[in-house]
């Protein structure tokens, strides 16, 4: 629900506190109702919100990459309550173990702690 996606975002907003606008300056999601509320984040923050063109995949292509992925374990149809939370977190975890080319053949939370640590060397 949008009303759940928000609550995430505020705690995430509440965890990195002051670096929060460093961290996040963008997002981008698709149109669905669960992210309404989103653009709300930009009156709180400098973080900027993009929403997605309808039905074209290639203005987040990161986010088709992921799901073609997670395809591998979930064929497209298949209803999410047939897994149990123990299988979304192990396909969660291989999918963000993957080195990726873009990250210079990092994988995303090695990437993302260099640039945490960065932002917070930072004075």
């Amino acid at each position: 629900t949008s009303a759940s996606v928000m609550k995430a975002f505020d705690k995430l907003r509440e965890y990195y506190g002051s670096k929060w606008n460093q961290i996040f300056k963008s997002i981008t999601t698709d149109n669905g109702s669960e992210f309404a509320d989103l653009s709300d984040l930009e009156q709180v923050s400098k973080t900027l919100v993009y929403y997605a063109h309808p039905y074209t995949s290639c203005d987040k292509g990161s986010v088709e990459r992921h799901n073609g992925l997670i395809r591998r374990y979930i064929p497209k149809g298949d209803r999410m309550d047939k897994y149990s939370v123990e299988d979304i977190a192990k396909i969660e975890v291989w999918c963000n173990s993957l080195p990726r080319k873009i990250l210079n053949y990092k994988i995303p939370e090695e990437y993302f702690d260099t640039e945490l640590d960065r932002i917070y060397r930072r004075r």
